[in-house]
């Protein structure tokens, strides 16, 4: 197998992955905790405008997360959830030390890593914005 197909290969399992564990934060905000109760929970652990910032966060990682199982406005999208990953990481579970276990940091560092990876590659070969800009005269190819 060549580099290229190799690069495909781990950028589409990178993407779907971290997508389908985007989405099911997300989906979780909406309806296991609803968006009062992420609300709440936000206002108590010092999330400032916790009232805007909840939806806001949910529907960033539930449509982000699609976004990138598919592969649209992927680098964006990415940009957006490395953002989203810091902002848990400072306010939140920084002072819980590393292990997710006790509220630590490793999880939104591993999820903000791997978005990281995303929003400077690229969603690869096998993605929606590769079909629709991956053409080197296309205005928009930094997408694909």
């Amino acid at each position: 197998m060549n580099q290229s197909r190799l690069t495909t290969t781990a950028l589409t399992v990178l993407r779907i992955v971290l997508g389908f564990l985007f989405a099911a934060h997300g989906w979780q905000k909406f309806n296991e905790w609803t968006i009062a109760g992420t609300q709440a929970s936000f206002a108590k652990m010092g999330v400032p405008a916790a009232e805007a910032m909840a939806p806001a966060v949910a529907v960033l990682e539930l449509a982000g997360g699609v976004a990138l199982i598919l592969g649209i406005l992927t680098r964006v999208v990415a940009a957006l959830l490395v953002l989203d990953m810091l902002g848990a990481l400072v306010l939140v579970h920084a002072s819980a030390g590393i292990f997710a276990a006790g509220g630590g940091y490793e999880l939104v560092l591993l999820l903000a890593a791997a978005s990281f990876v995303l929003a400077l590659t690229g969603p690869g070969r096998l993605s929606v914005d590769r079909a629709l800009f991956g053409r080197s005269n296309s205005r928009l190819a930094v997408l694909a």
